[in-house]
């Protein structure tokens, strides 16, 4: 679930299939736990769960584990999920924004910011490193679904800003509160989404240097590792 950089494809490379993927099979459990119990149990009628199906549906995800995590939505009644965000300073005073579902705000904070002096770096407080950063809404459709043109064109009169392609698939970038009307406007012609979400693009990047490479990746990944994050953002190059 990290965020949208570089640091997405490092992941990729680095992770350790299995253990990942049960990370982000919990991850993406909470998700949809919480669009839940926030809204209507029927995909059909609530926009943030039908997209955390279908990220999960993306990652492989089994179809009795999404049963399960809709039901506990309704079972885990005492159980308040929050967005939270964290905002700071890594390695090579790179900017990082750190965001969360946690039902425990004291133990995340703790978390989190023991990782950050861990490698060096440290919290700030909200604004400190955001103001590095663009909200975008960010759409992801897997190549095959059809061909660049049309993609594009229907993008474009969806309301997207932009369409970017990729190698295996393309990003539909939209204003934040837009990204579910653009989103639902695709549904019409687009089956299969790899994932929706806002997401915090760096405005500049910061070129890491070289000693400092493993040393930042580290961080990250058990930055991303802690069950209470749900993604990571860095301007980090």
């Amino acid at each position: 679930m990290a965020g949208h950089s570089h640091w997405a494809g490092i992941k990729h490379k680095k992770g350790k299939a299995d253990k990942q993927r049960s990370s982000i099979f919990s991850k993406l459990s909470r998700e949809i736990t919480v669009a839940a119990k926030l809204g209507d149990k029927n995909p059909d009628m609530n926009s943030r769960l039908r997209s955390a199906i279908q990220a999960a549906r993306s990652a492989n995800m089994p179809k009795d584990n999404i049963e399960r995590a809709i039901d506990k939505s309704t079972v885990a009644t005492d159980s308040n999920f929050e967005n939270i965000r964290y905002e700071g300073f890594g390695p090579g005073k790179t900017a990082v924004i750190v965001t969360t579902l946690t039902d425990n705000k004291n133990r995340t904070a703790a978390n989190i910011r023991t990782i950050f002096q861990k490698y060096g770096g440290g919290l700030g407080t909200q604004g400190s490193a955001s103001h590095n950063f663009l909200q975008q809404g960010v759409i992801k459709i897997q190549k095959k679904e059809m061909d660049e043109e049309k993609i594009f064109n229907l993008a474009i009169d969806a309301g997207a800003n932009d369409c970017i392609f990729y190698e295996d698939h393309y990003e539909l970038l939209t204003n934040q509160d837009e990204i579910y009307d653009v989103k639902n406007k695709m549904e019409k012609e687009v089956s299969n989404f790899l994932s929706t979400e806002i997401v915090w693009m760096p405005i500049n990047k910061i070129r890491i240097k070289e000693e400092e490479k493993e040393k930042m990746i580290k961080f990250l990944e058990i930055l991303d590792e802690d069950e209470d994050v749900q993604n990571v953002f860095t301007n980090a190059e």
